[in-house]
């Protein structure tokens, strides 16, 4: 489940738990009711912030314009299609942010392992490192 802030990821207990123990200093856990639901959830918030994006090596990127209605995106990416980070940026930190793609919700690979591992995830995982994807 996603939540309406940029997209803010709403998770079960199992899953808090993957983050809580392999990313504690990166992100926030916050308990939410479901309606309808008896078991616990969170809202998973990345507290770092990370400036890695890596331009060149993405597929494409589009920048905001000057004359968009939204003056406070100035400076940042409306959308990136295959989107690339530079590792040796990330400042060791396993959840993040991108500093001006906010839309990306960015886990390590220890992360997605252990969320896969817990399993029911009803996401996908998309590399944003290496080689970039064929179109």
């Amino acid at each position: 489940m996603f939540g309406g802030v940029e997209s803010t990821p709403i998770v079960s207990e199992a899953l808090a738990n993957v983050f809580r123990t392999l990313a504690p200093d990166d992100v926030q856990l916050f308990p939410v009711t479901v309606e309808g639901e008896p078991e616990r959830y969170f809202v998973v918030n990345a507290t770092k912030v990370v400036d890695c994006i890596d331009e060149a090596r993405c597929r494409e990127v589009h920048h905001y314009d000057e004359d968009d209605p939204s003056p406070e995106h100035e400076g940042e990416y409306n959308w990136i299609y295959g989107l690339r980070i530079d590792p040796s940026k990330t400042e060791g930190a396993q959840v993040f942010r991108l500093k001006k793609f906010k839309t990306a919700f960015i886990v390590s690979e220890d992360i997605k392992n252990a969320l896969e591992g817990v399993g029911n995830l009803g996401v996908s995982f998309e590399r944003v490192t290496g080689a970039p994807e064929p179109h």
